[in-house]
């Protein structure tokens, strides 16, 4: 008889995406910005990952800028090797990315299991990423926290990468000057400070692929000032029992890589061309590659959770307000917001991959500044100022992510931005 009042409320799937349109299933990962959980969608049965990250904690480490920026550039990107976006929008306590399910865990993982990786997986993965930064890069987009953590595999094998909440649109016109990303993997034109662009991905992906061989990075300190040092001045030194675990090619590739003048790095002076020709990638069908249709050396054991599984018991015991979808509230004032409250209603804009085209939101700035408009010396021009728009919270989203994304004082995992 009372069976009635507890009929679930009907979804409207032709209306505006919600989290009432998922099923919420296993946590699988935990980060400075926010959590991932398994997610399906209740009318297409798909399985995807759910990033989420809390409004007032986003906040509270001043990332708004960061989050805007991550939304902005994923509904332009769609690649075989990057984590896709498939559906963005908000509810009145988190902002939610759904992404593209990643099943093999990320290179990080895997390599703190193995302790290295064969010669043979590392070119596998290079190649992959090389044409996601190759396609990033045609899109003025540089990635700049391009490391282990940050390369996700699929189910077969297939290297993707992710995380773009420090990424950012670049002009040759006006080039970068925020300290961004995580500093074993910075180029030395970030840390000197006087202007980068797009080769700096090219760098991290040479760090990457030394890591992924021998267990450790090319370039070390104890300290941030150690540290710093190694990158700008310390020679390129290979581990004695290098010979035994890669080929001169791969040693001459990543050397390539690795060369602190952008100008002479690999895949920047004749672009993604110069690593089709290099003698390390000879016999790999490029798009055959592009295609997925190369085999993948390595395949994730799909018996075995390829992540942390703490993170599901953590969801379970500690979390005092479990994720679950609940209707905004009505009649939000959004002029009564905290400006950073307003900047997210403003710009995190509902996306839906299945009702419509991608598109981009760069505009390429003007060699000098437009009139009435300055741009700060500290920083390059960007959208906003081209445009004359800020925001009308008042905070200038595009100056805080050009100038290294508005984080504060951030340092996990050696990640900074100043």
């Amino acid at each position: 008889m009372g069976a009635g009042c507890c009929k679930p409320e009907a979804i409207d799937f032709d209306g505006e995406v919600t989290l009432f349109h998922f099923y919420l299933l296993r946590s699988v990962g935990k980060g400075a910005f926010g959590k991932v959980r398994v997610v399906q969608h209740k009318q297409s049965k798909t399985l995807y990952a759910l990033k989420y990250i809390n409004k007032a904690k986003c906040v509270k480490m001043r990332a708004v800028a960061n989050i805007v920026q991550e939304r902005r550039l994923l509904e332009e990107i769609d690649h075989p090797f990057v984590v896709n976006l498939r559906y963005a929008f908000q509810d009145d306590e988190n902002c939610f990315f759904v992404l593209d399910l990643m099943l093999g865990g990320d290179l990080r993982f895997h390599l703190d299991r193995t302790g290295s990786i064969s010669e043979e997986v590392v070119r596998f993965y290079t190649a992959e990423l090389a044409l996601a930064i190759d396609y990033l890069h045609s899109k003025r987009i540089v990635h700049r926290d391009l490391k282990p953590d940050n390369v996700l595999l699929d189910e077969r094998g297939h290297a993707h990468i992710t995380d773009f909440n420090i990424a950012v649109h670049f002009s040759e016109r006006r080039l970068l000057t925020g300290v961004a990303g995580s500093m074993a993997y910075m180029a030395p034109e970030v840390l000197t400070k006087r202007g980068y662009w797009a080769p700096v991905d090219l760098w991290s992906l040479g760090i990457l692929a030394y890591e992924l061989l021998f267990g450790k990075r090319p370039f070390r300190g104890r300290t941030n000032t150690a540290l710093t040092n190694s990158i700008l001045h310390e020679p390129l030194t290979w581990p004695d029992d290098a010979p035994t675990k890669c080929s001169s090619e791969c040693m001459h590739a990543i050397r390539g890589l690795l060369e602190r003048d952008p100008n002479k790095r690999l895949g920047y002076r004749g672009g993604l061309e110069s690593i089709k020709t290099h003698p390390w990638f000879a016999g790999i069908d490029w798009e055959a590659l592009y295609n997925k249709q190369v085999v993948p050396p390595f395949e994730p054991d799909s018996k075995k959770a390829n992540f942390d599984a703490t993170h599901e018991l953590e969801e379970l015991l500690l979390e005092e307000n479990p994720l679950k979808a609940r209707k905004r509230k009505e009649g939000q004032d959004v002029e009564q917001m905290s400006p950073e409250m307003r900047m997210m209603e403003e710009h995190f804009k509902v996306f839906d991959f299945s009702k419509g085209q991608r598109k981009s939101y760069y505009v390429q700035p003007p060699a000098g500044p437009p009139p009435s408009v300055f741009p700060s010396p500290s920083r390059p021009a960007t959208p906003s100022d081209r445009i004359g728009i800020v925001s009308r919270s008042g905070l200038d989203v595009e100056g805080q992510i050009a100038d290294g994304g508005g984080i504060s004082k951030m340092r996990e995992n050696g990640t900074v931005s100043s």
